[in-house]
């Protein structure tokens, strides 16, 4: 069995049904090519991708990026209202924000307990829920 990088991406883009492109590919190289999760901007994936010699708009980026969610690859993790973090982790956890470095880390899902939830709406189901603890200097 292959266990090289490469055929570990083409299977990540394969389990979302998703054509490997060349842009694809080679983001997708960056985020899960060594097996690791990751939290990412748009921002900061387009500046890895410079740093790798990769060619790719800021725009494709973040396409890749919706597209990558839609296939269930990703999770968008939303912060603050306009500020989009992207999880490779695609397991229901939550995540602390630092806010002096504007990052965002996995928190120990072990340690969480929620009780309850609010009653859905008829006609509606639960997507998921989001915990994003926001954490600040003392």
């Amino acid at each position: 069995m292959d266990a090289s990088p490469e055929t570990h991406v083409a299977r990540w883009l394969a389990s979302g049904q998703l054509r490997p492109t060349r842009q694809r590919l080679a983001l997708a190289e960056l985020l899960v090519g060594d097996g690791m999760n990751r939290h990412v901007t748009a921002e900061s994936l387009f500046a890895l991708s410079l740093n790798a010699g990769e060619k790719v708009s800021l725009a494709t980026v973040y396409n890749t990026l919706r597209a990558f969610c839609h296939a269930g690859l990703m999770n968008e993790i939303v912060v603050d209202g306009s500020k989009s973090y992207f999880d490779t982790r695609t397991d229901d956890h939550p995540h602390f924000y630092w806010e002096d470095s504007h990052r965002l880390t996995d928190a120990p899902a072990e340690e969480l307990k929620i009780a309850s939830l609010p009653q859905v709406p008829p006609g509606m189901e639960l997507s998921r829920v989001d915990v994003v603890i926001r954490l600040r200097r003392a």
